[in-house]
């Protein structure tokens, strides 16, 4: 499966989930393996951060083993543009789903959306990606 890859090389001083806030005291502090995310939603605005700033390690280890891939890689060129969370929803104790929408673009081509309904589980304290649809 190849997955949009971000043209960065260095991590950003804003995160890309909210660029209000700083990458390091964000997302970063989740890829570092510094803190859990404590939500779905939070989960899932540090897995669009990983693809911003092209963290596949990151990417494998938030997805849950049954779904993800054996396969996982980056295409080349894609420049994220923004993150929209549009709800979060517990679904019991240890599941919820996220709706975000995340821009991007390909090379110089027109920006493009990816609309998704994301599901998580909670699995020993950990919240993960499960999968997604395109409402």
């Amino acid at each position: 499966m190849t997955v949009p890859k971000t043209t960065m090389s260095a991590p950003p001083a804003a995160c890309p989930c909210d660029p209000s806030r700083r990458y390091a005291d964000c997302c970063g502090r989740l890829h570092a393996g510094a803190a859990v995310a404590d939500t779905a939603e939070t989960l899932m605005r540090s897995r669009y951060s990983a693809y911003a700033v092209g963290d596949l390690e990151y990417l494998r280890a938030s997805w849950f083993p049954d779904t993800c891939p054996g396969e996982l890689d980056f295409e080349p060129g894609v420049r994220w543009l923004g993150l929209e969370v549009k709800r979060h929803r517990r679904d019991g104790e240890d599941a919820a789903t996220v709706e975000f929408v995340a821009r991007y673009r390909v090379g110089g081509g027109s920006a493009a959306r990816l609309h998704e309904v994301s599901r998580f589980v909670r699995v020993d304290g950990r919240w993960l990606y499960v999968d997604g649809e395109f409402p």
